[in-house]
């Protein structure tokens, strides 16, 4: 059974900077890709960045340039660092780990609770 615990939301005002950390109770390289999910008020849920088994990591147009997702593989944690953070990043941040078992078998998603983030002055 994996547990992930995200940390570091809170109320940040524009331009500011905040750093966001998951905590995985196995071993990170366990999963096949992990990756930061968000869910703003009345919006779908979306992908803000993913980072593969092989280290490629992806991010969604709006936080191009402006966050940076990280591990640790020591401390068996994924950050994201957000940069001039604007109002629209407004959300609840959701940390993700996949495991595909096989190629032909649904993937196996593990989710942190939740960490909201407020972009306001």
């Amino acid at each position: 059974q994996v547990q992930l615990v995200e940390s570091g939301g809170g109320l940040v005002q524009p331009g500011k900077s905040l750093r966001l950390s998951c905590a995985s109770s196995k071993k990170i390289g366990y999963f096949d890709t992990m990756g930061w999910f968000r869910q703003a008020p009345g919006k779908q849920r979306e992908l803000v960045a993913i980072v593969t088994g092989g280290g490629d990591t992806r991010y969604a147009d709006s936080v191009k340039g402006r966050f940076t997702l990280s591990r640790d593989n020591a401390k068996n944690t994924m950050y994201l660092e957000m940069n001039s953070l604007k109002p629209e990043d407004t959300a609840v941040y959701y940390c993700n780990g996949r495991v595909r078992p096989c190629i032909e078998c649904n993937v196996l998603d593990a989710w942190g609770q939740g960490t909201p983030v407020t972009v306001a002055s």
